[in-house]
């Protein structure tokens, strides 16, 4: 993959060449196998490019094609090759070695604009039709890849990266406070939803599933539909549909494989996400004698595990399950002994451009990357999105639209396997069903009332943001939780594809550590055409047989071993150590929230009583047990954006 970069000067000015310059110099912080410009009047496109496949290694990025008036820079992997490639009727003996860019202009040339719906992949990329006088870029449906760009009277700019774009001298670094306002308000791990804004006031962010149009002086921003046309599918047998979903996720898993010789990795935990993955990788790569490397994180030793029953901190045993049962594995195991969430603190903020809220994994994820990288890999498996795709199944839900609609019969059977493969009396499943099935009747019974995070923003700065009414909004402070999605399982799923917000922070993170490490981050869980079947397969497929996410269990039998495939009694939990790791630098961690505490910066921003309140708990010392705590997320959340504006405010 590549950062790539672009500067369009409005009403015919040329873009400068120091201007490039300056941008690239600036993304020589990340690792290239080539770098280029080309420049031509107003419009200048730039790429620091990293050759992933074998056909990356052939391109020439930039490319302008003179005979064509078609000019582009990319930063993208395209999977549906093969289907494209027919459809624009490419000669069979280009069909291996043409590039990912070529089929790009390819499409462009049949399709227009429109040609961004018919692509499966990760991808960023800014095209320029010289005869059309029009720009077009683009950022794939989940935003697996970044597009930042800044535009003033006399031009845009466009980077991956926000760096290079502030490096420009037309622009300026200020602070965006409704941004930051509505980042501290939220209690979960999202940002604000409004993608097209950033922390930075004068750059702005293409949204996933969005393109972005210049012609003449006019830009215009559009949002494009990939899972406009899917239509229900309606086959013979369940067999039938998990034949017909291991033919679409095989694809998936495979079909940047081939396309390298650089070694591939996974990781691997003790579910079935990631071990549905591995299991189909390494079946691939056997036939081509090569072998899949895993990366597990586990806990350091001298933790004590303090988790429930039901929940593993340590998931090595069932790692090595599936290891052994899938075979053609190099598998390693690592606990990234002295790294912390808080030592991770000025590297994420280095990587990601922006303060972030997910710490507790940070160490790890980071880990297996730099562990990748020495290991040759090339590219590196996810499961990531399994849970609303491949292993969606929410056995509860569906039980409850059961008996609101009184399929008495079909909701007893259920009910009795699924007791019994959960291991949990029938009397209580019953009682969780009520609940949902009937709220009303519901909570006449005490139910525990969830957990709720104290606001973190000073409530008068929320006021000058002009965010302060959103306080009292659940929908909106508790935005990513199921709070803010329908009761209803399958428009919860709509929901959740449709909402460009709830995957752009994975995107912005695997690319940006993509682009730190040269290895390529791939989810084949989050293949768009994994995603179209799933959603085009009636509920009755995940959910039967007293099994949640049964059509991936069904689809892997065979493939993984039981004790995973069918293991609805326990489930890995990662990061329970995350406060232990920390207790040798602790006095560090506190002194720091001292000296934060009386950042009169700080105290305009933060809810200074609740902060107080978290900050003598740490003085105290915070429980191993409380690794998923509000009081270790109000302190870590304010420290990283402690750091984030001291660095660059």
């Amino acid at each position: 993959m590549s950062a790539i970069a672009a500067i369009y000067g409005f009403n015919r000015e040329p873009a400068l060449p120091e201007h490039g310059s300056l941008m690239m110099e600036e993304m020589d912080q990340y690792p290239a196998n080539q770098r280029a410009v080309w420049l031509k009047e107003n419009i200048m496109l730039m790429c620091h490019a990293q050759w992933v496949t074998e056909q990356s290694a052939q391109e020439i990025l930039p490319y302008y094609d003179a005979h064509r008036g078609l000019a582009i820079t990319a930063d993208a992997i395209i999977d549906n090759r093969d289907e494209l490639m027919e459809q624009l009727q490419v000669p069979q003996h280009d069909t291996k070695s043409i590039t990912d860019s070529e089929i790009l202009l390819k499409a462009y040339e049949k399709w227009s604009e429109q040609m961004v719906e018919k692509l499966v992949g990760d991808f960023s990329f800014i095209l320029w039709d010289e005869r059309k006088q029009l720009l077009l870029g683009a950022r794939d449906f989940s935003g697996a890849r970044t597009l930042y760009f800044h535009r003033n009277k006399q031009q845009l700019s466009l980077c991956t990266a926000i760096n290079p774009l502030l490096s420009l001298p037309y622009i300026k670094k200020e602070l965006n406070d409704q941004w930051l306002a509505e980042f501290l308000a939220i209690t979960g791990v999202f940002e604000p939803p409004d993608l097209s804004t950033t922390i930075y006031n004068n750059i702005e962010q293409l949204p996933p599933s969005h393109t972005i149009t210049v012609k003449g002086n006019e830009v215009s921003i559009r949002r494009y539909n990939s899972l406009a046309e899917v239509t229900p599918l309606k086959l013979a047998s369940s067999q039938e549909y998990v034949e017909a979903f291991q033919e679409v996720f095989n694809k998936a898993v495979t079909a940047r494989l081939r396309r390298t010789r650089q070694n591939i990795g996974a990781h691997l935990s003790g579910g079935l996400d990631s071990g549905s993955v591995v299991s189909f990788a390494a079946k691939a790569l056997e036939k081509d004698s090569r072998k899949l490397y895993t990366f597990s994180y586990v806990p350091v030793d001298g933790f004590t595990d303090w988790t429930p029953k039901r929940r593993l901190a340590d998931e090595r045993p069932l790692i090595r399950q599936t290891v052994q049962f899938v075979g053609n594995i190099d598998d390693h195991y690592m606990d990234f002994k002295g790294r912390n969430a808080f030592t991770e603190i000025d590297e994420w903020l280095n990587i990601l451009e922006t303060p972030y809220k997910f710490f507790d994994n940070t160490f790890w994820l980071r880990g297996i990357y730099e562990e990748a990288k020495q290991r040759g890999i090339g590219t590196l498996l996810q499961g990531s999105r399994g849970n609303y795709s491949i292993s969606w199944g929410p056995a509860i839900e569906y039980y409850t639209k059961l008996m609101r609609k009184f399929s008495w019969h079909r909701l007893s059977r259920e009910v009795r396997l699924y007791s019994k493969n959960v291991g949990l009396g029938r009397r209580y499943v019953y009682s969780n069903i009520f609940r949902k099935a009937f709220p009303v009747l519901g909570h006449l019974k005490a139910t525990p009332a969830p957990i709720k995070i104290p606001q973190l923003i000073n409530s008068d700065f929320a006021k000058r943001a002009g965010i302060y009414e959103k306080l009292h909004d659940d929908k909106f402070t508790r935005i990513g939780s199921t709070h803010d999605l329908p009761s209803d399982p399958l428009e919860a799923r709509k929901q959740h594809f449709h909402r460009v917000n709830m995957w752009s922070t994975t995107g912005a993170v695997g690319c940006k550590l993509s682009l730190r490490y040269s290895v390529y981050g791939h989810d084949p869980t989050n293949d768009l055409r994994v995603i179209r079947f799933c959603l085009s397969t009636p509920m009755d497929q995940f959910v039967h047989d007293g099994m949640d996410r049964a059509l991936i269990r069904q689809a892997t039998k065979g493939r993984l071993p039981d004790s995973i495939r069918l293991n609805q009694r326990t489930r890995g939990i990662q990061a329970a150590d995350s406060i232990h790791r920390m207790l040798d630098d602790w006095p560090e961690f506190v002194g720091e929230l001292n000296r934060l505490r009386r950042d009169p910066r700080m105290q305009q921003i933060l809810n200074m009583p609740v902060l107080e309140q978290a900050i003598e708990e740490a003085r105290q010392g915070i429980d191993i047990n409380q690794a998923y705590g509000t009081s270790i997320k109000l302190l870590m959340r304010s420290l990283i954006l402690h750091r984030f504006l001291e660095n660059n405010f």
